[in-house]
């Protein structure tokens, strides 16, 4: 066996003569054991948040949105979507239209994007069908007498006081005609057919959906369309996916039958970059959380350093008739590192196993809930990752043999004549 382990392993045990030193030795277990515990704990709660927002804005907005270089947008979309769906790791297209309005019914007025869907094929790249309540098949385009249907987000119903089935008025600029005042305000009935509740109020606060026909009519777009919606099998190869697309669609045709000529002036955005923000904000603030609860094992690493002189003082006899036997400094620097790596081991095991157990209570049952108008979401999410668990280890194991370093060293320098004559 390692003489400085066996040495450290044997001051460790409890004596009748030493329980003030057992007792802050386990104080010192219990400290680590605790910020580490509370380490993973807050760790997997902040990586369930950040999951649960990727998942949410991913799910609203597509992975990828291909636009064409003016306002004009695109006049053929079926070409784009068949060249866009070979390109490797494409699971699903859809086109669409965008434009701004305001929306009015009872004297209240909201401003809204209105989005053109079709339904069936956004299935396909967003999660907005399956948002929408109660659940459509299609959003009715207008046609003969019936007025065209529009889904509102529910913040925008709840401001403006309106349930399904009730009559709202649409204003734009957007494909107006001109007149001597300036352009004219154009309006149309919409009847309120659905509410969408994506869960992210900046969603729910500002969007409205129609069908691809009634948008196209009303913001005067033609057969046009704003762009086409991309859904990639991994969401986060977003902007390597993107590139290709771009290269595949402005690739002159050359398949029997392809009669476009690709498109070389179409432009691409993704989810990553149109939240880059976001997401750079919540890196950061969990790389804040980390350090600040961190903390507690600075705390705990305190207490190492003091239960480690305790030991130190009552162990000068045994250092001094170590030294006179032939032990050198560094026999003795390494007997007291070890003691300290054994107290932080002790302390990462125990917090280790307690978080991973709060983790997987969190993650089973609803201990803890949230209320869902506020957090979009009723439980706490976790999502425990590996590199946490690492980076905490290393981190703790750290800052113990740190706090060890300095006893050790001082227990090192001992001389043991002096040693042996005070503890005499």
């Amino acid at each position: 066996m390692n003489l400085p382990f066996w040495i450290a392993a044997r001051y460790l045990k409890t004596r009748r003569q030493s329980g003030f030193i057992t007792l802050l030795t386990a104080i010192s277990i219990g400290g680590v054991a605790v910020g580490v515990m509370a380490l993973l704990v807050v760790l997997a709660v902040m990586n369930g948040f950040e999951s649960e927002v990727q998942t949410r804005i991913a799910g609203t907005d597509a992975h990828i949105v291909l636009l064409g270089h003016d306002t004009a947008g695109l006049r053929d979309p079926e070409a784009v979507m068949r060249r866009a769906r070979r390109v490797a790791g494409v699971v699903g297209v859809a086109p669409f239209t965008y434009a701004k309005a305001m929306v009015f019914h009872g004297g209240f007025a909201e401003g809204v994007v209105v989005k053109g869907v079709d339904l069936a094929r956004e299935n396909d790249v967003t999660s907005i069908a399956r948002n929408l309540t109660p659940v459509l098949a299609r959003l009715g385009d207008g046609a003969g007498d019936a007025l065209p249907e529009v889904a509102l987000g529910s913040e925008v119903v709840n401001r403006l006081s309106i349930t399904v089935g009730d009559t709202v008025l649409l204003a734009t600029f957007t494909g107006s005609g001109r007149s001597v005042t300036g352009y004219q305000t154009k309006l149309r009935r919409f009847v309120l057919a659905a509410i969408f509740r994506s869960g992210l109020y900046t969603y729910d606060s500002s969007f409205g959906f129609v069908s691809i026909p009634a948008a196209q009519e009303f913001f005067g777009l033609g057969t046009s369309v704003t762009g086409v919606a991309v859904r990639l099998r991994d969401m986060f190869d977003a902007p390597a996916t993107a590139d290709r697309i771009l290269v595949e669609v402005a690739r002159p045709g050359s398949d029997p039958g392809e009669h476009d000529s690709g498109d070389p002036t179409l432009r691409a955005n993704n989810w990553m970059d149109l939240n880059r923000n976001l997401f750079t904000w919540m890196k950061l603030e969990k790389a804040v959380m980390f350090l600040i609860l961190a903390l507690i094992v600075l705390v705990a690493a305190f207490s190492i350093v003091s239960t480690l002189f305790m030991v130190v003082s009552e162990k000068r006899r045994d250092i001094g008739v170590l030294k006179s036997l032939g032990a050198s400094r560094a026999l003795i620097l390494r007997i007291f590192l070890v003691e300290g790596l054994l107290i932080g081991g002790f302390g990462v095991t125990i917090g280790t196993g307690l978080g991973g157990l709060a983790i997987a209570l969190l993650a089973r049952y609803p201990i803890v809930t949230l209320p869902g108008d506020v957090y979009f979401i009723e439980r706490l999410p976790v999502r425990p990752e590996a590199p946490d668990f690492i980076a905490v280890i290393l981190a703790t194991v750290g800052l113990c043999l740190a706090a060890a370093l300095y006893p050790a060293w001082r227990a090192s320098l001992l001389d043991p004549v002096e040693a042996i004559r005070r503890q005499a």
